[in-house]
């Protein structure tokens, strides 16, 4: 019984049936000037409901209507703050945008058709409900109902009449959350999104988990390049015991810390300023740097780069950075400091990255969990419709990307 009462403490719906009553006031509006609200007879009252659907129907054609019509239905057909209700937040799939194709605007004409209808429906049962209702009412109360226009006549005893008031007013709010709830139906079924705006929808989404995933891996080349160096430093610092060498190890950290400090405000640039380049990303002419990083941390790097490295696209050049910086950083996490060759060859038509490094008798213990990185060296050189190839390889580690440059 209280769940079946429940939507009588919903705001919604009295919301809902407001929506349907604006409705019928442009029915009622239409029927003073055709066809006249004076000796009302069955015809006259069909006149009333069908008359009005032309105009309605032309008014729906135009673009900016489906965009009002949107606002509308978003604001009192569907729970919002304003309702009690725990899906309050939930979205209503209306589209709140004017008509971008001739589909959309025939699917506007027949909301405004199917609301029209739906309102006169309700005022048609509501008029006779609120009249019984009242009858019953004064009847109750001892009075007069001659003056009452009740489709049935009540009892002549009060206390029937006062045990039989509550039945108009239910039936009158099962029909208004009856067709409330059909209206709102209608309302996901004709003003939702059309299929190119759920492309839209679903490409911007893409963009924005695409985006989410590049900042990623930003962060985590960046800075977890610095922390595996800063670790490494600080490791054979303590373990060589010589001042001079902890000098120049704690050089090395503040240096790599400096440049990942840097690539940090790069990447929260980009996040705070929608429209800032991409180039604002350190591309791949800036690969001394790393390696500068990764002989400061006692590692032997015999690194060789060739080829027109300033020509390269700017896409491709930032990817080769991140991704010889992962390297780079998978060694000294996994290997510690231990010779790494580096081969960066920019041909006509491919770049190709190699990185080689020794397998360690007893690996170093990871400086934190491993995998996202290498994983991330795939996922790039994937995008950019290359491929990698990482793994062990006759008692060395090899890095392997080959990107192509048509």
């Amino acid at each position: 019984m209280l769940r079946s009462a429940r939507p009588l403490a919903r705001a919604v719906t009295y919301t809902r049936w407001l929506h349907l009553m604006l409705a019928w006031f442009f029915a009622l509006a239409s029927a003073m000037v055709y066809p006249g609200l004076t000796d009302m007879k069955p015809v006259r009252w069909l006149l009333v409901v069908l008359v009005p659907t032309v105009p309605v129907a032309a008014l729906g054609l135009v673009p900016v209507v489906r965009r009002a019509e949107g606002l509308q239905a978003q604001l009192m057909l569907f729970p919002g703050q304003h309702a009690r209700v725990r899906d309050g937040d939930a979205a209503s799939g209306i589209s709140a945008a004017p008509s971008a194709s001739w589909r959309d605007r025939v699917r506007t004409s027949v909301w405004l058709v199917v609301r029209l209808e739906l309102g006169c429906l309700t005022a048609l049962a509501m008029l006779p409900l609120l009249g019984q209702f009242m009858a019953l009412l004064v009847r109750a109360m001892g009075g007069s109902v001659d003056d009452i226009d009740a489709p049935l006549a009540p009892p002549t005893r009060w206390w029937v009449a006062a045990l039989l008031v509550p039945v108009p007013a239910l039936l009158l709010m099962a029909v208004v959350v009856t067709l409330g709830v059909a209206l709102t139906a209608a309302a996901r079924r004709l003003l939702g999104p059309s299929p190119a705006q759920r492309l839209a929808a679903l490409e911007e989404r893409t963009e924005q988990l695409l985006e989410r995933n590049r900042i990623a891996h930003e962060l985590h080349d960046s800075i977890g390049h610095a922390l595996s160096v800063a670790v490494v430093q600080a490791g054979a610092a303590r373990a060589a015991g010589d001042g001079a060498f902890t000098e120049r190890a704690l050089g090395a950290i503040e240096e790599t810390g400096r440049a990942a400090l840097e690539d940090l405000e790069r990447v929260l640039v980009v996040l705070r300023e929608s429209q800032r380049p991409a180039s604002a990303r350190p591309a791949l002419g800036e690969a001394e740097r790393l390696l500068k990083s990764a002989r400061a941390s006692g590692a032997v790097v015999d690194a060789e780069v060739s080829g027109p490295v300033d020509r390269l696209p700017g896409a491709v050049s930032r990817e080769c950075y991140r991704m010889l910086q992962e390297s780079l950083t998978n060694v000294l996490r996994h290997a510690g400091p231990v010779p790494v060759r580096v081969r960066v060859s920019v041909l006509p038509t491919r770049v190709d990255i190699d990185v080689v490094n020794p397998l360690p008798p007893a690996p170093v213990v990871p400086t934190g969990r491993g995998g996202t990185g290498l994983r991330g060296i795939r996922e790039r050189a994937a995008l950019l419709g290359g491929h990698a190839e990482i793994g062990p390889l006759g008692g060395e580690w090899r890095v392997r990307v080959e990107l192509p440059l048509d």
